[in-house]
C-alpha cells in the first residue's frame, strides 16, 4: 500500500513539474516576441486596441524631455499602398519647446527600413500645445514606426 501511494505521489509531482515547465516556456516565448506594436493601417485611433500604448512609438533623446512630451493620438491609412501617419504630439510643458523629429520605419520582422534617409524636421511646440506630425512610409513593406524627437539646443537658434 505504501509503494502505491509513493508511486502516485511521484506521478503527480512529475505532472506538476511538466505543467510548470510548459507554463514557463510559454511565458518566455511570449516575452521574447518583438516589442514593436503593429501599425493599424487603415484604422482611426478609436479602433486601436486599448492595450496598445502610443508611447511605444515615441523615442526621446533625454529623459527630461521625455517627461514633457507624449503622443495623444495616432491616425493611419494607406495611400497608394504606403502607410500614412498623422500623429498628435502633445507638450505638457508650459514654455515653448524647439524640437526636431524624424520617423524610423520598421518591417514586419522589426528591422529598420532605409535607415538614416528620413531627414530631421523642425517643430516648435508652444506651452501645452498639440501638433500634428505627418509621416509617409518610404516603401510598402512598412509594418511599424517610431517617432524620434530631440530638443534643439538653445545656442543653435539664438543669433
Amino acid at each position: 500500500m505504501k509503494k502505491v501511494t509513493s508511486i502516485t505521489a511521484a506521478i503527480s509531482k512529475s505532472k506538476r513539474s511538466a505543467l510548470l515547465v510548459a507554463t514557463l516556456t510559454t511565458i518566455l516565448l511570449i516575452s521574447g516576441c518583438k516589442n514593436i506594436p503593429p501599425v493599424t493601417s487603415g484604422m482611426g485611433s478609436e479602433q486601436i486596441a486599448p492595450w496598445q500604448k502610443f508611447e511605444q512609438h515615441l523615442q526621446v533623446h533625454n529623459p527630461e524631455l521625455g517627461k514633457k512630451l507624449h503622443i495623444s493620438d495616432i491616425r493611419s491609412r494607406t495611400n497608394n499602398d504606403l502607410l500614412e501617419i498623422n500623429l498628435s504630439l502633445t507638450s505638457s510643458y508650459k514654455k515653448t519647446l524647439k524640437l526636431q523629429y524624424q520617423f524610423t520605419w520598421f518591417d514586419i520582422d522589426g528591422f529598420v527600413i532605409e535607415a538614416g534617409k528620413s531627414p530631421w524636421q523642425p517643430l516648435d511646440l508652444h506651452g501645452m500645445q498639440t501638433a500634428t506630425v505627418p509621416g509617409l512610409a518610404p516603401t510598402t513593406h512598412v509594418a511599424s514606426f517610431s517617432l524620434y524627437v530631440r530638443e534643439v539646443p538653445e545656442k543653435f537658434f539664438k543669433f
